[in-house]
């Protein structure tokens, strides 16, 4: 299945639709998005994102961030809502290259867990409340903060964490155009770090492994320290599972 959504200046853009969850219920297609910065929508990117029929924009992003790069454009057809989950700003460029990718992006991930509480609770009391509307969240390139929320919504669903660890990835391939895009804001630079924009599997399985233990879950975590109740894991499921679809029964055999 291809989540990728085409973009010409959007390289991260996927649908978290059609996972299973734990009692055979699928994620609704074209219900939940995940994406790198909408700053960058620009001419007939933003008429297909308009085609969307997004409800509910959240930016995971730094106040900075948005000052230095923009938001997405102001329109009455969505909320805009800005929660910046991460509370201590690092430099991943910069980094050496024996830093080693999963621990060090693992650890990352627990520190806005812990600080962002108030904004990833909000973040998803907004998506649980979207209702029949689509959802989409970003950060700068749709992986690190993008990827701890949406690992968070699919958890509380009951997406598998096997799945989860998968969609986290699949911003592998998007890597070299999201490095395109820093090397064009960073005339003849080099990123340092070889993690860079790298979305390694082991990132998101040692997070959630940290998690479980701390909190014995996802649910566990965001019941313990977001405040995140039963009604909201109930509003969630609705709006974003329906029914797995119906197998095909056996072809009829022509009496003879």
């Amino acid at each position: 299945m291809n989540r990728h959504i085409s973009f010409d200046r959007l390289h991260n853009f996927r649908d978290l639709g059609g996972y299973t969850n734990d009692e055979g219920c699928v994620v609704r297609r074209g219900r939940l998005f995940r994406s790198d910065s909408l700053a960058k929508l620009r001419g007939e990117d933003w008429d297909r994102f308009l085609a969307l029929d997004i409800g509910t924009v959240i930016d995971l992003r730094y106040d900075w961030e948005i000052a230095a790069k923009g938001r997405v454009p102001d329109h009455p057809s969505f909320a805009y809502h800005h929660l910046s989950v991460e509370h201590r700003p690092y430099d991943q460029p910069s980094l050496g290259p024996e830093v080693e990718t999963g621990p060090f992006l693992a650890e990352r991930y627990m520190e806005v867990a812990h600080d962002g509480v108030e904004e990833l609770g909000r973040a998803i009391r907004a998506i649980a409340a979207a209702q029949d509307r689509p959802t989409v969240f970003h950060c700068t390139s749709g992986k690190d903060r993008t990827g701890l929320l949406a690992a968070l919504v699919l958890g509380l669903v009951g997406v598998s964490e096997a799945d989860i660890i998968k969609d986290f990835a699949l911003t592998e391939l998007a890597t070299e155009r999201l490095l395109a895009d820093w090397r064009a804001d960073h005339p003849g630079q080099e990123p340092t770090w070889p993690g860079y924009g790298r979305a390694p599997e082991d990132v998101m399985r040692l997070f959630l492994a940290d998690l479980t233990q701390r909190y014995g879950s996802v649910p566990g975590y965001t019941a313990d320290l977001l405040g995140i109740d039963d009604e909201v894991v109930a509003a969630l499921r609705r709006n974003l599972l329906e029914p797995a679809p119906a197998a095909p029964g056996p072809e009829a055999v022509p009496l003879s």
